[in-house]
């Protein structure tokens, strides 16, 4: 009789093998620490960044898929490989366990040869594993039930979210601080007045990279379509104040003839006069230089002015103010935003001063502000129609204004804070366009910025998270644990072919004997019956299945239980060894044949 020897014993299955079956251990103890890192980052980080493009849709040549597919297909088709390796595995512990339990010896009939994990479901399975006492082959089977739980886990875990979301980025200043060369020309001043003439009549808001008083050095905003974009940036910005006032004393003189003479006093030092002719019509605006108000010598440019409105009402009476301004400039380091969709500048925070040298905070100009509505006389033609068109067409911009409110022009007049605050608005909207292009020169600058906006972003869902990364570490410790001690217990167990096949079967009984207490047509419940009082083992200088009398010590040496000497079932056990009820099954399969 051929003997078991290490050239034909077979090779276990790659799904028990111990290095392969650690490292996927190993690998899902990782992949649920590192599921946990992602939680922690998308949380910390506010998600992670969705590819722009579909492209899972271009490689598949089809439209778009949507997003929800993407964040559900991708993570169930990681964890199949591993869902798929874990239900062999204790496919492979089941199919192995009655030879196991035959290479430990003295086993009942129930435990081994009539035992069949394969043939089961996984919850049947689990019954008859406990009742066996096949704890290793419990825990296993409840293994590969709760990996069945990875793949909806999995394809939960993930979602894509519109976020405003805010990165680094670098955006460049294309202006810096320089007095324009061509500021006396007058061209800045005639577009800005215009600008701000229009606003009043067709409710314009600021332009770009002004806000309120504020003018900053315009930047390019960042390539691509940017959906609710913000971008914040630290940049140089000139503050403008116009600083009008209400007299503190004003009347209206009618002199002999037909002249009206509009006198105001803001403080001691400081008042004006305009004299006018009421046939020139009932409603007159002017603008005026403040000459005693401003300094010794100082140029025309920088003077401050007076604002003068006038009005003759239906009934005879004569309506009139004046409003003193005296514009200046701050330059800073400010934190602003602007808008994407529109372009329009947010609110200024000062950082700090604007400390380098330049020729608007030093020589020639000295911090000086411009009035931008009385300029020096020039001898140029054109130069001097842009200077009056200037002047007559932002002083009845305003007083247009004024006759815009709902409670009519002469409420305004009846305010005395209604022309001032009129005055104050548009002059400080038409200096601080006027900045933009008389205070600051080309010059290409990188900044950096922050980007706020409305992005897809992948985030972890934390409960979904939470419950697969605890299934992963409890699946790779548990069931390493478990196939490291299946392992010890497989440690005697040597097949010469793998189990399973009718073939492999027959060759391990075929010298066994006890194949002679069975008949083709006797059900699990003749069988077990007819085992009564048998245990089994493998043989282990042949690896056949040897039956053993379980209530009697005789001598069943390896060559007896082969060759079906006394005490052992072998091919030799006729009728009359059998038990009785054994015996009475043999007799009821033969009897008929005999009749």
């Amino acid at each position: 009789m051929p003997l078991l020897t290490t050239t034909n014993v077979i090779r276990e299955p790659i799904f028990l093998n111990i290095y392969i079956v650690g490292s996927i251990a190993l690998l899902m103890i990782c992949l649920g620490i590192a599921l946990e890192i992602a939680l922690y980052s998308s949380n910390k980080n506010n998600g992670f960044k969705a590819p722009e493009k579909n492209m899972i849709s271009f490689v598949l040549g089809v439209h778009q898929l949507h997003s929800k597919l993407l964040t559900s297909f991708i993570p169930i088709l990681l964890v199949i490989p591993l869902a798929f390796f874990w239900g062999v595995a204790d496919w492979m512990l089941r199919w192995y366990q009655p030879y196991v339990t035959l290479s430990e010896g003295k086993a009942p009939a129930a435990r081994s040869i009539l035992l069949d994990y394969i043939a089961l479901n996984h919850l049947t399975a689990l019954y008859y594993s406990v009742k066996h006492k096949h704890w290793l082959i419990s825990v296993s089977t409840l293994t590969a039930l709760s990996v069945i739980f990875m793949q909806p886990l999995a394809g939960s875990i993930f979602q894509v979210q519109q976020v405003s979301y805010t990165k680094d980025v670098n955006v460049t200043s294309m202006h810096s601080l320089g007095l324009s060369p061509t500021i006396y020309q007058l061209t800045s001043f005639l577009a800005s007045a215009g600008y701000a003439e229009t606003a009043v009549y067709n409710n314009l808001q600021d332009p770009p990279f002004v806000h309120g008083g504020w003018s900053a050095a315009p930047f390019t905003a960042p390539p691509g379509s940017i959906l609710n974009g913000t971008l914040a940036v630290e940049i140089t910005a000139i503050q403008t104040h116009v600083n009008c006032t209400k007299p503190t004393s004003f009347t209206t003189t009618n002199l002999t003839g037909s002249d009206v003479v509009l006198s105001a006093i803001f403080s001691p030092s400081c008042n004006g006069s305009l004299s006018l002719d009421p046939s020139d019509g009932t409603d007159q605006f002017s603008v005026t230089a403040a000459s005693t108000c401003a300094t010794s010598n100082q140029d025309q440019n920088f003077q401050p002015i007076f604002f003068w409105y006038y009005r003759l009402s239906d009934n005879g009476d004569a309506l009139g103010t004046a409003v003193f301004c005296q514009p200046s400039i701050a330059i800073f380091v400010v934190k602003t935003t602007m808008d994407l969709n529109n372009g329009s500048m947010g609110k200024c925070t000062i950082v700090r001063p604007f400390d380098h040298p330049n020729n608007v905070t030093s020589n020639p100009l000295n911090g000086q502000a411009f009035n931008g509505l009385i300029f020096n006389a020039s001898n140029i033609s054109y130069i001097t129609a842009r200077a009056l068109a200037i002047n007559s067409g932002f002083s009845a911009a305003i007083y247009n204004f004024a006759s815009q409110q709902p409670d009519g022009l002469e409420s305004v007049f009846d305010d005395p804070y209604g022309f001032v605050n009129a005055t104050k608005n548009i002059y400080t909207q038409y200096l601080s366009i006027a900045a933009q292009t008389i205070y600051f020169l080309p010059n290409k600058t990188m900044i950096s910025a922050k980007l706020t906006s409305d992005i897809q972003r992948l985030f972890v869902e934390a409960l979904p998270a939470h419950l697969l990364s605890l299934l992963f570490i409890f699946v790779g410790i548990t069931s390493l644990i478990v196939h490291i001690l299946h392992k010890r217990s497989r440690r005697n167990l040597q097949l010469t072919s793998p189990p399973g096949s009718i073939a492999a079967i027959v060759s391990l009984t075929s010298r066994s004997g006890f194949g002679d207490l069975l008949l083709p047509y006797d059900d699990v419940s003749r069988m077990q019956r007819n085992f009564t009082g048998l245990t089994f083992r493998l043989d282990k200088r042949t690896g056949a299945i040897v039956a053993e009398d379980d209530f009697e010590i005789i001598n069943t040496s390896d060559n007896a239980a082969l060759l079906g000497g006394k005490g052992g079932y072998g091919v030799g056990v006729g009728v009359n060894y059998l038990s009785p009820l054994s015996r009475t099954s043999f007799k009821d399969g033969i009897e008929p044949e005999n009749t």
